[in-house]
């Protein structure tokens, strides 16, 4: 189980720094391009999407190995792992104000994936 459990951390990390990386490209895309520039300029030349599509792979790529090594009934509920890292990211990388409400949804969902691995 404490394979699932570190797997299922570095999956969730990818995943989330993925979506930061992901945000952080389309922020800094040129909205003045027409469609062809921009996907030449804005997509394949922004290093943000590009660390994205690595975050990505290597998420989906953990993804593949637990799901071969690890039943779906234990696996699947651990994803929610990924909404504790995107709180984290939330507070520190974008500074956004986590409100009582969200910090009872965070300590909700830690105490389902505890459950879920005992």
């Amino acid at each position: 189980m404490l394979r699932l459990i570190i797997f299922s951390i570095i999956q969730s990390a990818l995943l989330c720094i993925g979506q930061v990386l992901l945000k952080m490209g389309v922020m800094h895309m040129d909205r003045s391009l027409g469609w062809k520039d921009f996907i030449l300029h804005s997509i394949l030349t922004n290093w943000w999407l590009l660390g994205c599509g690595v975050a990505m792979t290597s998420a989906g790529l953990t993804w593949m190995y637990i799901l071969r090594h690890f039943k779906f009934s234990y696996a699947y509920p651990l994803t929610a792992l990924s909404f504790v890292f995107g709180m984290w990211a939330a507070m520190w990388v974008f500074k956004e104000q986590v409100n009582g409400w969200q910090w009872l949804g965070i300590l909700l969902i830690l105490l389902g994936c505890y459950l879920v691995t005992k």
